[in-house]
């Protein structure tokens, strides 16, 4: 069954990426497109991948923190 009607992705596509690794919609979007025209096809991506399927999520649901990138700050100098 497609997925994706614009680049006409199937549901075994998308999970043949997950198996590959892709853990988000913009990861199989990235792999093939899927997602990337109309839309209407990310809430079927989401349902497809689970919220449990990826280790990566595993491991961030488990931290106590919340999880943030540090952003460098930019080095002010005096001469003008």
């Amino acid at each position: 069954m497609y997925v994706c009607s614009c680049f006409g992705v199937t549901e075994a596509q998308v999970k043949k990426h997950a198996d590959a690794g892709a853990c988000t919609p913009r990861q199989i979007a990235s792999a093939c497109k899927a997602g990337t025209d109309c839309g209407g096809c990310v809430r079927r991506i989401q349902a497809l991948l689970g919220r449990g399927d990826c280790p990566r999520r595993e491991l961030i649901d488990q931290r106590q923190e919340p999880v943030v990138a540090s952003v460098a700050r930019p080095v002010l100098s005096d001469a003008a």
